[in-house]
């Protein structure tokens, strides 16, 4: 018998140990994906109320691109930011000695600053944070009827989770669970929005004279689309430009010399080498390095650099397939733009036919060599400004940005420009390069809903969405910064506990105790509540 016994357990053992990976399970009260800054708050927010937390990050780092080259917080009115948002930027201006965050300096700070507070805020929280966790492709998400059971990611182990939250710029677990969203931009006709669509006449970040698109032999030049401008207002499938933000130095004992790139072709810079050879001829001086880039300085001889001009670092129409890629190919999109980046900087830093005085300014400047340790100084994030947009309980749109801008269920407030970069550059019909997208259209202070983030009910009933969040394309332009992702995330987490708590869906629960638990934790929900750190409200 003894025997016996021994032989079952020796099977039993063997057979346990070639079950499929897949078998391998961990459970938690709420499973979020994505360690976004949104996706930070998320789960911190979530695991101070007690709830254990699974935190899934596909990349090495937390922060996205609060942590990944985006230190020129755009804060726009920030009087209107608080609860763990406003903790996050106190504690980043107290590592400078600064208390205060009446100006908008005080809200800049460096990666690695950053990335080391959310590190300590997830360790303190006793959230398990999980990194090289990638939703398996296609088949990741398990759904019993309109509830989400689990998630599987690519090492096959399955992620069991109460609630889940998706965090990402990217939306994969909110597409995969069967949410209905959107890529592109609406026409002006969807939710009669004026701004909406293709725009024909923009003057900002826009070649600032008539220039052609073709060079001397009559060939269309690299970086200009083939295909003519769609009619004014029209919808399309096409995402506003990303690009790496990039954080320089100009301390010597800091700065790295601009490498030349792998596959590096100067050739593509064929229309930025004429355009800025005619500046002088048309401005009546020389460009420097702030006429093609916009830096803004952030503690320790940094800046953060961004898209500034006709032709600078956003990298115009290569976007448009990300949201909706395979992984695969959006590692081809990612390195395209970073290849992009990278000849970008280094045409203007070496190439002798730059006028000299922009090349003297480019080359005061370098590579930080204590940020992006591990991505060769690079940053370690795609600014992806935006993504897949879900179609929620309540679709933000143009009116909630200026005229209907208070709601009785708010979760936070946002305050910046409809602030769509450039989707396209085209050759207009008489021969001319032409910027279309942008779009910089001052607002009010508003209130953002609750249903932002929540699916409709038959699609998923315990699934929360704080960054891929509902809105028309002209919405998601002012709402899609950092802040305020952080501030839905919050309310994220919270709905995540008071679900749990009373047993509800996630969009079920009480709307008044998620703002009186919100309001608890330094929310600002309502103008009236803002704080007196800054400046009066717009009028």
């Amino acid at each position: 018998m003894l025997r016996k016994l021994r032989s079952l357990a020796l099977l039993s053992f063997i057979g346990s140990s070639f079950l499929p990976a897949q078998v391998k399970s961990t459970s938690a009260d709420l499973v979020v994906y994505g360690a976004t800054a949104s996706g930070v708050v998320t789960a911190y927010t979530a695991a101070k109320q007690g709830m254990k937390v699974v935190l899934l990050e596909p990349g090495t780092h937390v922060g996205g691109m609060v942590t990944g080259g985006l230190s020129a917080t755009d804060v726009a009115y920030f009087p209107i930011i608080g609860g763990y948002a406003r903790k996050f930027y106190v504690e980043a201006a107290e590592h400078y000695g600064v208390h205060t965050l009446s100006h908008h300096d005080d809200w800049l700070s460096e990666p690695h600053v950053g990335e080391e507070i959310f590190n300590r805020w997830l360790k303190e929280s006793g959230v398990q944070v999980q990194f090289g966790t990638r939703l398996k492709e296609r088949s990741g998400v398990q759904k019993k009827g309109t509830h989400v059971v689990s998630i599987t990611t690519e090492d096959g182990k399955v992620w069991s989770g109460k609630i889940f939250a998706d965090c990402t710029y990217e939306g994969d677990l909110m597409a995969q669970a069967g949410v209905k969203y959107i890529v592109g931009r609406e026409g002006m006709e969807v939710y009669n929005e004026n701004l909406a669509g293709v725009r024909e006449d923009t003057p900002m970040h826009q070649f600032r004279w008539k220039i052609s698109a073709y060079n001397d032999k009559g060939k269309l030049m690299p970086e200009v689309e083939s295909v003519p401008m769609e009619p004014n207002g029209k919808g399309d499938k096409k995402v506003q430009a990303y690009n790496f933000r990039l954080i320089l130095t100009d301390n010597p004992a800091l700065k790295l010399p601009w490498p030349k790139p792998a596959d590096y072709d100067a050739s593509r810079f064929e229309l930025l080498l004429k355009y800025v050879q005619q500046w002088k001829e048309h401005i009546g001086k020389e460009p420097t390095f702030r006429d093609v880039v916009n830096p803004v300085f952030i503690p320790n001889h940094k800046a953060d650099f961004n898209n500034n001009g006709a032709f600078s670092t956003d990298y115009l129409g290569k976007s448009w397939t990300y949201p909706d890629a395979s992984y695969a190919e959006r590692k081809k999109i990612w390195d395209d733009h970073m290849l992009y980046t990278q000849s970008f900087f280094y045409f203007l830093s070496t190439d002798p036919r730059v006028p000299r005085p922009l090349q003297d300014s480019v080359n005061h400047w370098g590579l930080a060599k204590d940020e992006f340790t591990d991505t060769g100084n690079w940053p370690n994030q795609l600014y992806v400004r935006e993504g897949r947009r879900m179609v929620g309980q309540y679709v933000m749109h143009q009116a909630d940005l200026q005229t209907e801008r208070t709601k009785p269920d708010s979760i936070g407030m946002g305050s910046y420009n409809s602030d769509s970069h450039n989707v396209q550059r085209v050759a207009l019909k008489d021969g001319s390069a032409r910027n279309e997208g942008d779009m910089q259209v001052p607002v009010k202070p508003y209130e953002i809903a609750f249903g932002t983030m929540i699916p409709k009910d038959d699609q998923t009933d315990n699934l929360l969405v704080p960054v891929c969040f509902s809105a028309s394309h002209v919405a998601y332009s002012s709402v899609r910064m950092e802040p305020q992702y952080m501030m839905i995330g919050q309310a994220a987490g919270d709905t995540a506990w008071l679900s749990l708590k009373s047993g509800v869906p996630v969009s079920k629960v009480s709307v008044p105790e998620l703002q009186k638990t919100l309001h608890a934790q330094g929310a600002i929900l309502h103008l009236s509540e803002r704080s007196k750190e800054g400046p009066e409200p717009p009028k």
